[in-house]
């Protein structure tokens, strides 16, 4: 990890009107929390609408869109990671530093939201709040990995981010059972349910499955990158 590297990128990410942008992911979640907790709907139902299915399945990743393509995409639309690529520095450090600056990021506005979120909803019962609070960390990291990929290989990162998130995740994945197999939210949710039990969360693919595929995403999608990244430079150089 490079220090200069991730104080560039997280100035970048945070500045201007994005850290504002970053900030309504965990109000909206906090707020929904807050207002189903005043109802008289059964608790444990309205936690895994609420922290399960608007929490990780569709603000997490939104969050890891953003945060993910915002640590690289931008500097290679407008031609600045050329600035960035003349210094001698291996490609792997640099797209490295920027998944741990998108990792931390994606962190810090979702798994302490996540966590009381939980806590409000249902207090400590059946550990569901802490299932959830560790399927944030890991999908998160997923989500950020998969879409600092998408902002190296495609300047449509953010469409086709969305497609995956949306489209792919909260659509198809939800109501295709074949689909579940290939989600992030459900690799999520399988870590979840281990947590807090199957009992108190039910996941559609098993916890031997989801645990490697989880980090068969992150580290293939980080070896891609930087061997794209790579491939930019020589391209340059050409």
């Amino acid at each position: 990890m490079n220090p200069t590297v991730a104080r560039l990128t997280l100035r970048g990410l945070l500045g201007r009107r994005r850290g504002l942008l970053l900030l309504v992911v965990p109000v909206l979640l906090l707020v929904a929390a807050a207002i189903a907790a005043g109802s008289d709907a059964d608790e444990h139902r309205m936690t895994l609408k609420i922290v399960g299915e608007l929490g990780l399945g569709t603000l997490v990743p939104i969050l890891g869109l953003v945060v993910g393509t915002g640590v690289i995409a931008n500097e290679i639309d407008d031609g600045s990671i050329v600035y960035l690529l003349a210094k001698p520095l291996p490609r792997w450090r640099i797209v490295t530093t920027k998944l741990a600056v998108a990792i931390g990021v994606t962190w810090l506005f979702s798994v302490v939201p996540t966590l009381l979120a939980g806590l409000i909803l249902y207090g400590t019962q059946d550990g569901v709040a802490l299932g959830y609070t560790v399927a944030v960390l890991v999908a998160g990291a997923a989500y950020s990995a998969l879409f600092l990929l998408l902002g190296v290989v495609t300047r449509h990162a953010v469409v086709a981010g969305l497609a995956y998130a949306l489209i792919w995740e909260s659509l198809v994945g939800n109501y295709v059972e074949g689909a579940r197999t290939l989600s992030i939210q459900q690799w999520g949710r399988a870590v979840a349910g281990a947590v807090a039990g199957e009992d108190a969360i039910t996941a559609s693919v098993s916890l031997g499955a989801a645990v490697p595929l989880l980090l068969a995403v992150t580290v293939g999608a980080t070896v891609f990158a930087s061997v794209k990244l790579a491939g930019l430079t020589l391209a340059g150089e050409e």
